[in-house]
């Protein structure tokens, strides 16, 4: 069975700690596809892929060199979060869901217990307990959690003091990517996030499945309307970046940049036109 991951960690500003990753990552026999940080979500998504078992050790191994170094009653970032190891969606790439939701059930077990953080699985891998969506489940963030007795699918009633809570599971594909606006001012950046969410509740085709964020990028003097991608099979990437571009030039804004966060397949990057994408981000 080939998996794919992509772990999302609440750390950014410690540069030394992302080139160490790097070098693990380089050293596996997994393929790396992303290990990228940003001081101001102060957040690094990795992605790899590769035998089920090899990801899940390599996975292991980032875990021991990052966990160590965060406390989350520290953490300062406009990203929100709940957990040292925030989210960690795994993707089939070749083998049954059956299997891989069995394997990282008792992968989640494992992390819980050897981390003592309660995990929450999500999507597919979810079972009834409670809510199956990310957003859902972070609702409150890191401070919300406090005193909470919770349920989890694994590990302790209470969040970790530093760890938070993770969320795991398997999901499908989806794109994230950001879109930088050349303005300090939140407010419009905010009201395109809103306008799209707005839309997709709607039903407006162009819309569906997306998730709309809109962040201060303090460091540079920008904004960003941050964006998942929950139906590429059903939503264009170019028309979603290009009805923002659209609408931000109308308010005399420009565009800074796009980026892809993570990974992309293919037939995604086959409508990503406005997307710089790196040929170790296309998975399949």
């Amino acid at each position: 069975m080939r998996l794919l991951t992509v772990p999302n960690w609440s750390f950014g500003r410690d540069r030394m700690l992302l080139h160490r990753c790097s070098e693990t990552l380089d050293a596996s026999t997994c393929a790396l596809h992303f290990c990228e940080s940003d001081v101001d979500h102060n957040r690094t998504v990795t992605a790899l892929s590769g035998d089920a078992l090899d990801v899940l050790q390599m996975l292991s191994e980032l875990a021991e060199l990052i966990l160590h170094t965060i406390d989350l009653n520290r953490h300062m970032g406009v990203h929100p979060r709940i957990g040292g190891l925030d989210v960690c969606p795994f993707v089939v790439l070749d083998g049954e869901m059956a299997g891989a939701i069995e394997l990282v059930r008792g992968y989640a077990d494992a992390f819980a217990k050897q981390w003592e953080v309660p995990v929450y699985l999500y999507e597919k891998s979810e079972q009834g307990r409670h809510e199956a969506d990310l957003p859902s489940l972070r609702k409150g963030g890191f401070g919300g959690l406090s005193g909470k007795t919770l349920r989890p699918d694994f590990g302790p009633a209470q969040a970790h003091p530093l760890l938070g809570v993770t969320v795991m599971g398997v999901r499908d594909w989806l794109v994230a990517l950001n879109v930088d606006l050349r303005t300090d001012d939140l407010k419009l950046a905010k009201e395109l996030a809103k306008s799209i969410r707005g839309l997709r509740s709607d039903g407006d085709e162009r819309f569906l499945g997306v998730r709309a964020l809109g962040f201060p990028l303090t460091s540079r003097n920008l904004t960003q309307v941050s964006l998942n991608l929950t139906l590429p099979d059903l939503t264009l990437i170019d028309p979603v970046v290009e009805w923002i571009i659209a609408q931000a030039q109308k308010s005399g804004v420009a565009i800074e940049g796009t980026e892809l966060i993570g990974v992309v397949r293919s037939k995604d990057a086959e409508h990503a036109s406005r997307l710089v994408i790196r040929p170790e981000q296309v998975v399949v």
